[in-house]
């Protein structure tokens, strides 16, 4: 079981690295010009970034979290805490394919968000760790 939860931090580690680097590099994307060399090179970025770590990543914390949570009994789901922590996780998992779905409106140069938009989006993953962090150690509910 440890190595399972080992598996797991590291893949929220991951996860989060790239949710909250994804929007930064939106940001730039967004103030560059469509075409430009620059703009290119933020489709390779993202693109890689996204399908290369953030993805799996997410892939891989769902795995580890739910084999730690069914495979070895250890979530007592009568606990609030467990079902606060389960709606952040989902909706980290929707602003995920948020990400990639503006990733793909910079590949086909449709995006039509302003760069601020981005930098107010690129809090909004850090604070639903904040909720799933102190949700599973502090357990208030």
């Amino acid at each position: 079981m440890e190595w399972v939860k080992a598996l797991h931090i590291l893949s929220v580690i991951a996860w989060m690295a790239g949710m909250l680097y994804l929007p930064r590099l939106f940001v730039y994307h967004a103030d560059a010009e469509k075409g430009s060399v620059q703009s290119e090179t933020f489709k390779v970025m993202e693109r890689r970034l996204y399908r290369g770590i953030t993805t799996p990543a997410m892939i891989a914390t769902w795995v580890f979290g739910l084999w730690l949570a069914f495979g070895f009994g250890i979530v007592d789901f009568s606990q609030g805490w467990m079902w606060l922590k389960a709606v952040m996780v989902i909706l980290l998992s929707g602003i995920h394919g948020f990400y990639g779905r503006v990733l793909r409106d910079f590949a086909n140069d449709r995006n039509t968000r302003p760069a601020k938009f981005f930098r107010m989006i690129n809090e909004v993953p850090f604070v639903i760790a904040i909720v799933i962090v102190i949700s599973v150690v502090v357990k208030p509910f």
